[in-house]
């Protein structure tokens, strides 16, 4: 690879399936596992390439930006980043195309919800056009899929096939050796109108994309997460507790808790009188007494007293005191009995 590759994450929205934490914070800007979604998303980049030269394209929702920014410059401040805004959300291809200003040469996209554990070394010296990251599922029917030749060529994206007889699942990963073709494939989308309910798809535009190029292959995935439901949130915070994201063996902690691996508390967390743990990560300023809380989420600054929680998620300086159950809280609530 010669040219600066970007990085390009599409990550406007309402994240409507990750309310009422969404209400007030971007789904990137979500807390999991001992740092946000978006941190995660960035660590997974480090086997890039030149990564030193590698810069960033992200595509936000106008109310996004500020959070994003800041978020960014606290947290990578040395990393570049181009930040490009979705004026509609008129689907995947739209927030590529607003971002065409800094679509040349060679891109990665990846959807914001998307977490995978892979090795992109192997774009170092790539002869494809184009690589789609795949899983293998045993039901790939709520997905869209990638149908592939006898030679490993991508001949076409199918979305929710009918049948289980091809079961790579497309992952919402992609490489595109030359981004000007792909934004010539979208060109086209719109001119033709090839959208469902108001909105332009990417697998339409990478099928448009696929009659122009020599050949996309496929890259298997060997992990393959979640972040877009609150479901999938916790699901995937298990996962990164139980790979090498816990901190409970080096943390200093009160002889008045106990701990149940794995689990994450940040430092600055103040724990006393509890039982926390399986799978439980406490962020940055949280104050928990008196407490239970198993396989949850506590987001920075809130506050847990007398309380028993179990597959919760709880926003940024949210309050609970005295109840006993599964809740979902928006940042700055107020939960007592």
């Amino acid at each position: 690879m010669t040219e600066r590759l970007r990085i390009v994450i599409p990550m406007a929205g309402l994240g409507s399936r990750l309310r009422p934490l969404t209400w007030s914070r971007p789904k990137p800007l979500i807390s999991m596992a001992g740092a946000t979604v978006l941190d995660h998303m960035l660590s997974m980049f480090q086997t890039v390439p030149n990564r030193e030269t590698v810069e960033f394209v992200f595509i936000l929702s106008p109310n996004q930006e500020e959070l994003i920014k800041d978020h960014m410059t606290k947290t990578h401040p040395r990393q570049v980043v181009h930040y490009v805004t979705q004026s509609e959300m008129k689907g995947q291809s739209d927030a590529l195309w607003s971002a065409r200003e800094f679509l040349h040469g060679p891109i990665l996209m990846i959807f914001s919800d998307t977490l995978i554990e892979n090795s992109f070394a192997c774009l170092e010296n790539e002869k494809a056009d184009a690589v789609a990251w795949v899983k293998a599922v045993p039901d790939p029917r709520r997905f869209g899929v990638a149908e592939v030749d006898s030679k490993g060529k991508v001949i076409r994206l199918i979305e929710k096939p009918s049948d289980l007889n091809n079961n790579l699942v497309v992952v919402g990963c992609y490489y595109f050796k030359e981004s000007e073709i792909l934004l010539k494939a979208i060109e086209e989308q719109v001119e033709r109108k090839i959208q469902l309910k108001g909105e332009y798809f990417l697998a339409d535009a990478i099928n448009l994309y696929l009659e122009h190029i020599a050949l996309m292959r496929t890259e298997m995935v060997k992990v393959w997460l979640d972040a877009g439901t609150s479901e999938a949130l916790l699901d995937t915070n298990r996962y990164l507790l139980e790979h090498g994201r816990a901190n409970s063996e080096n943390s200093a902690l009160p002889y008045d808790i106990v701990i149940i691996p794995p689990v994450f508390i940040h430092p600055e967390a103040r724990v006393s009188a509890s039982v926390i743990g399986p799978h439980a990560s406490i962020g940055a300023g949280v104050v928990v007494q008196g407490s239970i809380i198993r396989d949850s989420i506590v987001s920075p600054g809130a506050h847990v007293t007398d309380a028993h929680l179990e597959g919760s998620l709880l926003g940024y300086d949210v309050v609970i005191n005295g109840v006993s159950g599964k809740f979902n809280v928006g940042d700055n609530s107020w939960l007592n009995s």
